[in-house]
């Protein structure tokens, strides 16, 4: 007689949590952000994806390089960066946000798992620095980046999930990049980028990228 009152809380203890835990896992398992987590720490289900991603990008390869390291000096190395960065840049041309008319063209013909794979590829291939000639002004751009920007992309200025890699890039797009966040003309805005850019004079700039394109 008196069962039934104690085993449905029982009952309901037992079973609601295990059917939230089931969701979450569900949704765990479907969220790019923790695909891409998951693939990138599974050796073989990351060579597959990147395997994958090479072939999603072979429309890329003439602008940012068969690995991800790009021939030309404006355009941006995409190796070595965070996959869960490049994956969010790549939605952002998709949807608007970000705006160039070749690759928001190009990335919106991309189905979600070639943009997934091609993420994984990218993070997956090793930048190659660019060390420069004038020693005085990497190490002059050292002091810039220790004091302005290594809050934000890391004491290596390897970046994030939220934010760029910027070790290995390009000298020319980096001083693009920050010229455009200074004059407020480029193609993202960002108020902590432009209140750093606004700063900065010319030599401060090209010490910059002379550092950070030397940086492994």
């Amino acid at each position: 007689m008196f069962a039934r009152p104690f085993i449905v809380p029982f009952l309901a203890a037992f079973f609601i949590p295990l059917a939230m835990g089931r969701a979450a896992a569900a949704a765990s398992a479907t969220d790019p952000e923790h695909r891409l987590a998951a693939a990138m720490a599974d050796t073989k289900a990351r060579g597959a994806a990147a395997v994958a991603g090479k072939r999603a990008a072979f429309l890329c390869v003439h602008c940012h390089g068969e690995d991800g390291n790009s021939p030309l000096g404006h355009v941006p190395n995409l190796a070595g960066q965070n996959a869960v960065y490049l994956l969010n840049q790549i939605d952002k041309f998709a949807d608007g946000r970000r705006k160039d008319e070749f690759m928001s063209g190009l990335v919106k013909v991309l189905k979600p798992e070639d943009r997934f794979n091609m993420a994984v590829f990218y993070a997956s291939q090793s930048v190659k620095a660019s060390p420069g000639r004038e020693a005085r002004e990497a190490q002059v751009g050292a002091r810039h980046f220790a004091r302005a920007c290594a809050g934000c992309h890391g004491a290596a200025a390897r970046g994030s999930r939220e934010v760029a890699r910027l070790a290995g890039q390009q000298a020319l797009y980096l001083k693009n990049a920050l010229e455009g966040y200074r004059q407020g003309a480029g193609t993202r805005a960002d108020v902590r980028m432009t209140g750093v850019a606004k700063k900065l004079s010319d030599p401060d700039i090209a010490a910059l990228a002379a550092y950070l394109s030397a940086l492994n």
